[in-house]
């Protein structure tokens, strides 16, 4: 059965907001562990003094975590452990 490609699809800001904040931690975990860093102890770190030299540089993790606004990040990270639990 073939989907219909021409009905209209709802996207929700919400959602695609999760996935990108979603997808650049991935990445920047993914660079630092690639570094030999604590992925955890290393966005931890950045997420409490917005100093971004705790995240390398290398591919452009600290580029990438940059794009979000720190407190955005805070906030899904912290509604993502209130709704695991």
């Amino acid at each position: 059965m073939e989907k219909d490609m021409t009905a209209t699809r709802i996207f929700s800001a919400e959602d695609i907001k999760r996935e990108v904040i979603r997808s650049n931690l991935q990445t920047v975990v993914s660079a630092l562990e690639e570094r030999g860093y604590n992925a955890v102890h290393q966005i931890a770190g950045y997420l409490i003094s917005n100093d971004p030299a705790y995240i390398s540089s290398h591919k452009g993790a600290r580029a990438i975590i940059q794009q979000i606004d720190r407190n955005e990040i805070i906030e899904e990270l912290v509604k993502f452990y209130l709704e695991s639990k």
